[in-house]
């Protein structure tokens, strides 16, 4: 069964952020793993283009809303390109193909007797794209999450009866594997045990949007729009956009990697919307928590917003992607700290992993011909190093199955931090001047070098850049249909020439701040 994994449609009613960057990112090593363990991957991305607040930052623009969208998401696919993402399909919610799987999936709900006219009322965030439920100030209410004003709406709207699927919901949601991570769960087992509504997919006067096919007047609500997006995506393969291919194509989704600001309408709304359709619900849904600067919300206002372009320009992919999978559990809130950031990259990357490949490959050369030293049986499986990078392995394969990239991370780092303990404790730079130890520092080298490549192995699906230069030092390379076999002990040959070493990652030195 083919593994699909999507990343949220970003809206494109501004430009990429570090939090859609940082999403992205995250969905990229999820993809790489699950690809070098010898899985088909379908790894989808997008952007979401229709709603009223895309409608007005256009106007606001002079721009149309089509032009302001072909805008936004070249920046987005430029950008993904630039970061190296590994994407298989990039959707856009404008597409043609896209509004024809709308209406065929509108028709199928319709069908089924889901979708009922009624009137919906009460405050309305254009910035959230949803009504807000009994806001705190009924006088002056404003959006929690933007910090704007509400708008009254009183409308006639096309509804989806959720309310027919309180039962199946409940099951799904109570499903131990359904909603990760675990900190998530409750909080939509509560929001449904509170009784499900029923919701409007339709809004009236707002005219970037899909229409409905039977309501003149009428645009499919964002939300009834964009979810779909996934579907356009995986049939987006040179067939036609026809549901009945999608479990052809890899349907049902193996898990939507989203922030927890919109799990309520992936682990909810899109669920009961794929019954009603007849279509498979995802495996999995995965709610990621926010990112702050310095401890403090980042926005535009507070002028502290991190730009994706400037962190590439001035940190590189490797650095940026070590911070952000290293230093946060992928599940909670994490703070992006400047000199915290410099001070992992520098001691982890540049220091211990970049200096202990250097500086035995450097003695490797001088002593035994440029090349990787022989070795005699006892640095072989038994070695503590073979032991130590046994164990690494599996803890990182276990890790990254989970979307545990921080376990991952600090696995590979502590097998480095081994190796140079080793090199440190049997010293090879003074036994070398003692006779006779040619045979016993050839097997401490070796067993070095061979944990060395094996941090390179493991770094593939998080740093791949860092990967392939750590392995090209080795005069190694990667080979992605055959990544847990290369995996094993003994993969560097005694013999073999070793390459002028040069440094793998530069330490950065940043002045002011990104």
């Amino acid at each position: 069964m083919p593994y699909t994994l999507t990343t949220p449609l970003y809206y494109v009613n501004d430009r990429p952020h570090l939090g859609s960057t940082y999403t992205t990112i995250a969905c990229d090593a999820l993809a790489r793993y699950r690809r070098l363990t010898g899985e088909a991957v379908t790894f989808i991305t997008g952007v979401d283009e229709h709603g009223q607040k895309i409608q007005r930052t256009a106007e606001a623009k002079q721009q149309s809303p089509q032009d302001h969208c072909d805008a936004i998401s070249d920046t987005y696919r430029e950008l993904w390109k630039r970061w190296g993402i590994s994407l298989d399909r990039f959707v856009r919610t404008t597409d043609k193909r896209h509004l024809r799987l709308v209406e065929q999936f509108y028709g199928r709900v319709k069908d089924s007797g889901d979708v009922v006219s009624g009137r919906q009322t009460g405050w309305y965030c254009v910035g959230c794209e949803e009504f807000k439920d009994d806001p705190s100030d009924a006088v002056a209410p404003e959006c929690s999450i933007h910090r704007k004003p509400l708008e009254w709406r009183d409308e006639e709207n096309l509804f989806f009866r959720l309310s027919r699927y309180q039962t199946q919901i409940e099951d799904l949601v109570n499903r131990e594997d359904f909603i990760q991570p675990t900190s998530r769960r409750q909080e939509v087992r509560n929001f449904v045990a509170q009784g499900l509504r029923d919701f409007s997919i339709s809004r009236v006067n707002v005219s970037w949007g899909l229409p409905v096919p039977d309501h003149q007047g009428h645009t499919f609500y964002v939300w009834f729009d964009a979810l779909l997006g996934y579907l356009t995506a995986l049939l987006d393969d040179g067939g036609e956009p026809d549901l009945d291919r999608l479990e052809a194509c890899g349907w049902p989704a193996s898990i939507h990697v989203i922030g927890k600001d919109i799990l309520r309408f992936h682990a909810v709304y899109w669920p009961a919307m794929l019954m009603s359709a007849g279509l498979p619900v995802p495996d999995q849904v995965f709610g990621h928590g926010f990112l702050t600067r310095e401890g403090q919300k980042m926005g535009k206002s507070l002028g502290n917003v991190l730009n994706p372009e400037t962190l590439l320009e001035r940190c590189g992919t490797d650095a940026v992607r070590w911070y952000l999978l290293r230093d946060i559990q992928f599940g909670d809130d994490g703070d992006f700290q400047q000199q915290r950031f410099v001070d992992l990259v520098n001691n982890d990357l540049a220091n211990t992993i970049g200096n202990l490949l250097n500086r035995t490959s450097s003695m490797a050369r001088k002593w035994f011909a440029e090349a990787v030293p022989p070795h005699t049986a006892a640095a072989e499986t038994d070695h503590p190093l073979a032991l130590a990078a046994a164990a690494t392995v599996t803890s990182v394969v276990e890790s990254m199955a989970g979307l545990g990239f921080k376990s991952a991370s600090e696995a590979i780092l502590q097998l480095a931090i081994s190796a140079n303990g080793h090199l440190n404790d049997t010293a090879p730079w003074s036994r070398m001047k003692q006779p006779g130890q040619e045979v016993e520092v050839g097997d401490d080298l070796y067993a070095v070098l061979e944990a060395t490549r094996i941090v390179g192995l493991l770094l593939a699906p998080l740093l791949p850049d860092l990967s392939d230069r750590i392995l090209a030092q080795l005069g190694h390379a990667l080979k992605e249909d055959d990544w847990l076999a290369q995996l094993s002990w003994g993969g560097l040959a005694s013999g073999a020439h070793l390459p002028q070493p040069t440094p793998v990652m530069q330490r950065l030195e940043l002045e002011g701040e990104l």
